[in-house]
């Protein structure tokens, strides 16, 4: 195997600078064969995820490629994301693939729940899509974005705001008591399944959309309330987002995934633990990530605007991406150029033991595929 080299890149953004202990705004690893300078390179990033040493990064730059794997200033702080922000971050590393590294063709990995942010950076950048977030306008740097020329889609969610919802425990009924239940719509009470009825499975959804609802309600009175006191903005907490009946109903969207577990292991236990995505917000955050109303970080519309050949791979043992969210994110791409590939293995592949290798393969046959 080749020497990847790992170079550490730090940058400062058009709408954040240095910080007073001395980091930048956004930061990462690119990756490469020593000696070389890629022509071909991907580009990596997640909402809060930090993507710098990727699993497939080092696998890819084996092949010939670059790989920078891409932080923005939201690394490990979700919950003080804005979207315009990261995007603009995003096209930091994107320019400096192109006017630093001597890429030529830069190839979007929308990976995880990173998936809606790369499909957000290149909607704006082909179509300017962006709009407003209340007062807050659009920055002048996210007009100025540079749109990639591949997009490849690997064990994505469609959306922050919609895998959040598919997620709620919508027996919550205080979400100021993490332990209020309302037992009709407890997933976790063995009288209600699974396996789970249509209509209890109807009923459930419809619930968890009007949770994601009530909470923007809430959102927006009080951030009313605080700006007639002078205030900009405040953090709250949410709990309870472990509990898509997906979970321990196998007959729900089948694949191969192992029932009765998730991500984080026992989906009863992580859903009252702590530990879940969304569990701290600032209003603004809510608004601009989370809302089903209000996000911009949603699969469909962004999708509808990635019209470069694009690839779709999914894992068909993956416990948190499933099937159907693969095939909505295939039909939602306006590329006329689109492929979809189911494989093997879990969310992170993992296993099978080859399965990181394999997925690298994939890739690197359909990029070649596209250079011609």
């Amino acid at each position: 195997m080749p020497t990847v080299e790992r170079r550490f890149v730090s940058l400062d953004s058009p709408t954040g600078g240095q910080n007073g202990a001395g980091f930048m705004p956004t930061q990462g690893l690119y990756h490469h064969v020593s000696g070389t300078s890629p022509k071909t390179a991907f580009i990596a990033s997640h909402y809060n995820v930090d993507f710098s040493e990727h699993y497939l990064a080092t696998r890819l730059a084996a092949l010939g490629y670059g790989f920078l794997g891409w932080n923005t200033r939201f690394r490990g702080v979700e919950q003080f994301f804005t979207l315009d922000n990261a995007l603009v971050d995003i096209g930091v590393g994107v320019r400096w693939l192109r006017e630093e590294a001597g890429v030529e063709t830069v190839v979007l990995m929308a990976n995880c729940g990173g998936g809606s942010l790369m499909g957000a950076y290149q909607a704006q950048a082909a179509a300017g899509v962006l709009k407003p977030l209340l007062e807050r306008p659009v920055p002048e740097a996210a007009l100025e974005l540079s749109p990639a020329d591949l997009y490849v889609s690997l064990n994505a969610h469609p959306g922050r705001p919609e895998v959040l919802t598919n997620w709620f425990d919508p027996s919550l009924t205080d979400e100021n008591d993490p332990s209020s239940v309302d037992p009709s719509l407890d997933m976790y009470d063995p009288a209600n399944g699974p396996p789970y009825p249509a209509e209890f499975v109807e009923r459930y959804r419809s619930a968890q959309v009007a949770r994601n609802n009530r909470i923007t309600d809430w959102a927006l009175a009080e951030l009313e309330r605080l700006q007639g006191l002078d205030i900009y903005d405040r953090l709250f907490s949410m709990s309870r987002t472990w509990a898509d009946l997906r979970f321990l109903d196998g007959s729900i969207d089948p694949s191969e995934r192992l029932v009765g577990t998730c991500y984080a292991g026992d989906p009863r236990f992580a859903n009252y633990s702590p530990f879940g995505i969304g569990s701290s917000n600032t209003i603004r955050t809510w608004l601009s990530m989370w809302s089903l109303e209000y996000s911009q970080c949603r699969g469909a519309p962004n999708l509808a605007h990635v019209t470069v050949p694009s690839l779709v791979i999914q894992s068909l043992a993956d416990t948190g991406v499933f099937t159907s969210d693969a095939q909505m994110i295939f039909d939602g791409l306006a590329a006329a150029d689109k492929q979809l590939e189911w494989v093997t293995g879990d969310h992170y592949l993992q296993d099978p033991t080859d399965a990181r290798d394999h997925v690298a393969g994939l890739v690197h046959n359909w990029v070649t595929a596209h250079l011609g």
